[in-house]
């Protein structure tokens, strides 16, 4: 199966949720070597992750090196359309991603939320709030990935 997670510019809160998923998926004896994980923007291209999520992902025990190490992409770049082409599941933080996927990947669409209790709440773009408020916008994104790995294990353990 071939995750892949959709935000605004892939510098914050869809490169969180590809960490954090592949992390979780690795630790998960149902889903190990069953998923693969990647990230992408639908609106604009970034050079690099944002520091903020950089910091929230080394307090997640993350190295400096593997989370600097992340590239954003872009679906108007030609190798991330085979990351969209690809996907099996294309997951973004709000309706408003679900409008800028093209028409012939919308079936492949949903939301985190969406994915994690089954209706939706847009997940606010963090981008510019202030540290504390930024980490409390994490954990719940944090909170969504596990919900969505624990619905995965029940679907592959069918």
């Amino acid at each position: 199966m071939k995750v892949l997670f959709v935000c605004s510019q892939n510098m914050c809160r869809s490169p969180y949720c590809e960490y954090m998923f592949r992390k979780m998926v690795s630790e998960s004896p149902v889903l190990n070597g069953k998923v693969e994980v990647h990230s992408s923007a639908v609106m604009s291209p970034v050079k690099n992750i944002h520091e903020n999520t950089a910091n929230e992902l080394i307090k997640e025990g993350f190295t400096k090196e593997e989370v600097y190490a992340h590239k954003p992409g872009y679906i108007l770049r030609r190798y991330d359309w085979k990351l969209f082409k690809e996907a099996d599941v294309i997951i973004g933080m709000t309706n408003g991603h679900r409008a800028l996927i093209p028409f012939f990947w919308k079936n492949k669409f949903m939301t985190l939320s969406e994915a994690a209790i089954g209706e939706y709440k847009p997940v606010p773009d963090p981008w510019l709030q202030k540290p504390d408020e930024y980490s409390k916008s994490m954990q719940v994104i944090k909170a969504y990935i596990e919900q969505y790995v624990k619905n995965l294990e029940t679907e592959m353990q069918v």
